[in-house]
């Protein structure tokens, strides 16, 4: 026994791992973080050309006498073909390796935006558009599973939730360069369309020039023992309890984040009245998304930094405050208009970091990085089919019953949740085969 203790502290491996740093010959730091840099740029490309659409539909609708219905088909077909590639190509991430689908990803998205800009029609923007979100829809797994071979366990959650700041940032550009393109086009809806696909090939080819061949940077053990993945442990993946709760908290996350994204400036106009404006509704609006980063980075340090019990005390004191704060937003919109400002800044604080970590650092700990495609993928593509029900369905409830009833089932939901993530983590004994 004093035989293995002792070579066990000799090994350099075993050494890094209790100490938290990189085994010798591993990744370093401060390496890791500037591949870490390399692929959020990446992930704000694809957003690129993804949130571009939003920009366009104006001009689409004039461009080809359409209605507002026909130009939202083509943002519904292509987020369902989103949530079709996330199921699709999680084993495919797992089987061929990070590094490869990461750039094939990126490259489908440029060449399918391109080609959106010359559709000739609307139904051919739908099927190009629906091609660039399904190539799109293989990014997020594929740096996930990038990420566990270049940082050690303790510094993998807050890695994980700055990878998350790709998407909320990505979407403030993608909206910048959209409107700045169209101010210096004339409005021309093609160079709307495919104008950020050149900006996408740029972000490519350092992808490619930059990125490490093999997926990591890992020489020692890890590199040596390979990947495990087989697709016929698939069905015994489905059967942990840890993955349907993920997935769980996954639909419900994702239904009340994209409600919010989709309502809260209609719900700061309808009960401000007359005198409240789109332009301060807007504005209103805006502490939800930004101090839903912050809460991203706070989450994610915390998050490597305490047991699982206290992680699973932590998100169900988070979610619990949530669902009070979604419940009373009626009442406190009639206090104070900044009292209710700030709960909304408050609820994307504490939502948005929970939520950032499910096809995050959840989706590596449920059966390690060998799958750890294959469970970002479920994950993400069930939060997309709840994200379904954030628009008919939520505007339904507030038709029949104004937004109090809205927020009120919500606020179930969220209660859901809160109650959901105490069961997270197995308890001792019960470890995941």
């Amino acid at each position: 026994m004093r035989a293995e203790e002792g070579e066990a502290a000799l090994d350099p491996v075993v050494a890094a791992a209790a100490a938290g740093t990189a085994p010798p010959g591993e990744c370093s730091p401060p390496r890791a973080y500037a591949l870490l840099a390399l692929l959020i740029l990446g992930y704000m490309g694809v957003y690129l050309c993804r949130k571009n659409f939003s920009v366009a539909i104006p001009l689409l609708e004039s461009q080809f006498g359409v209605s507002r219905a026909a130009v939202g088909a083509v943002a519904s077909w292509s987020t369902i073909a989103y949530a079709a590639g996330k199921f699709l190509f999680g084993p495919l991430i797992d089987r061929f390796g990070g590094r490869a689908c990461f750039l094939l990803a990126l490259l489908g998205v440029a060449v399918f935006g391109s080609a959106g800009a010359l559709a000739a029609s609307l139904p051919l923007l739908t099927l190009a558009y629906s091609a660039n979100r399904f190539a799109g829809s293989a990014a997020w797994g594929s740096m996930v599973k990038l990420l566990p071979g270049w940082f050690v366990e303790r510094d993998l959650p807050l890695a994980m939730a700055l990878l998350s700041l790709s998407f909320v940032f990505g979407g403030v550009a993608a909206m910048l360069l959209a409107g700045l393109i169209a101010s210096a086009s004339g409005n021309n809806w093609r160079m709307v369309m495919g104008g950020p696909s050149v900006v996408l090939l740029t972000v490519l080819l350092l992808n490619w020039a930059l990125l490490p061949r093999g997926g990591g940077l890992q020489t020692g053990r890890a590199a040596r023992a390979g990947s495990s993945f087989r697709f016929r442990q698939i069905p015994a993946l489905l059967r942990l309890p840890q993955f349907w709760v993920v997935c769980g908290l996954s639909f419900a996350l994702t239904l009340m984040r994209e409600t919010f994204n989709t309502w809260t400036v209609d719900f700061f106009k309808t009960e401000g009245g007359p005198e409240m404006s789109n332009r301060i509704a807007a504005f209103l609006s805006t502490p939800f998304d930004a101090l839903g980063a912050v809460g991203i980075v706070a989450l994610g340090w915390v998050f490597g930094r305490i047991s699982r019990r206290a992680r699973c005390r932590l998100l169900f004191l988070m979610l619990l405050a949530v669902t009070v704060l979604i419940y009373s937003l009626p009442a406190l919109f009639h206090r104070s208009l900044w009292l209710v400002t700030s709960a909304v800044g408050v609820i994307g604080f504490l939502s948005y970091g929970p939520y950032s970590l499910l096809a995050g650092i959840l989706a590596v700990e449920i059966r390690g990085k060998d799958y750890v495609g294959t469970v970002a993928g479920v994950v993400d593509g069930t939060g997309y089919i709840a994200g379904f029900l954030a628009g008919g369905y939520f505007g339904r409830l507030v038709d029949l019953g104004g937004y109090r009833r809205g927020f009120e089932c919500l606020a179930v939901l969220t209660l859901v949740s809160a109650v959901l993530s105490l069961w997270l983590y197995p308890p001792p004994g019960r470890l995941k085969s």
